[in-house]
């Protein structure tokens, strides 16, 4: 018996002292780099206290050079869009560890608040802001029921969803893509000016994964500290009440909307 216990403790050990340099934790950048830094640097800290490992909080310029370093397997763990997820399951083969809890990610179509825009079809024939191509319910779900409304549009990509929100409080955008999450983020007068037109239907939230490399114990050490997080002063800043465990079938409803005929990263 002690034996195995011996034999088990050994194994740990050399599953850990494997990745003696740092493990990066990538994350989506719908704010700007260091707005990014801001909010999920704690979870980060919290991340690397809890498991006893290096981790570090790996910021990308915007959301494609963020689908490039998804693509090479860049991060040991990320989190990303579920249409991402989709994508970078398949290849490199990043594997679910974890989601939001509680209602699934909602799309959200915003105006200014004093605009005269009160209908989806007053948006027919103009332009509407995104964040990027790849951006899930922000860009894809939301186009996807634009255009089942009917309302054609032209697409102006504006590289974060805080850009969005800027541009259509501003007035440079007539009308602009996010979701529910990045807009209870941003701060309280920003936010003040600007209208929800159109809410969409909810999805599976966005995905914390793993790389194919990382070493099953090490992402189950960091699956254990992620899911037992309950530091309010670590979640709130995020707009996320609690992250459970998840697996890769959890996406089957995102990976049946077929989305790549829409957009490939």
């Amino acid at each position: 018996m002690m034996r195995s216990i011996v034999a088990v403790g050994l194994g740990v050990w050399l599953a850990l002292s494997a990745w003696a340099e740092p493990l990066y934790f990538g994350v989506v950048p719908q704010q700007s780099a260091i707005r990014t830094a801001t909010l999920w640097g704690p979870l980060v800290s919290h991340l690397a206290a809890e498991t006893g490992l290096e981790i570090q909080l790996k910021t990308s310029r915007d959301i494609p050079t963020f689908e490039q370093e998804l693509a090479k397997g860049a991060f040991h763990f990320a989190y990303m869009n579920p249409y991402h997820f989709t994508v970078f399951n398949e290849n490199p083969g990043y594997q679910a560890m974890a989601h939001r809890d509680g209602q699934g990610i909602r799309g959200v179509i915003v105006v200014a608040k004093d605009s005269d825009i009160t209908e989806l079809g007053q948006l027919d024939g103009g332009v509407v802001a995104f964040p990027a191509p790849a951006a899930f319910a922000a860009t894809l779900i939301t186009g996807a029921e634009l255009t089942a409304a009917g309302v054609t549009f032209i697409p102006r990509y504006t590289l974060s969803h805080d850009s969005v929100y800027r541009a259509v409080s501003a007035g440079l955008m007539p009308a602009g893509g996010g979701i529910g999450r990045t807009l209870a983020a941003v701060d309280a007068d920003s936010r003040s000016l600007l209208r929800v037109l159109h809410t969409t239907a909810a999805y599976t939230p966005h995905a914390i994964a793993a790389a194919p490399q990382v070493d099953p114990e090490v992402i189950g050490r960091v699956q254990r500290a992620v899911t037992e997080l309950v530091d309010r002063e670590v979640l709130d800043p995020l707009k996320i009440n609690a992250f459970v465990a998840a697996e890769d079938a959890d996406w089957n409803d995102v990976r049946a909307l077929d989305l790549k005929a829409i957009a490939t990263p």
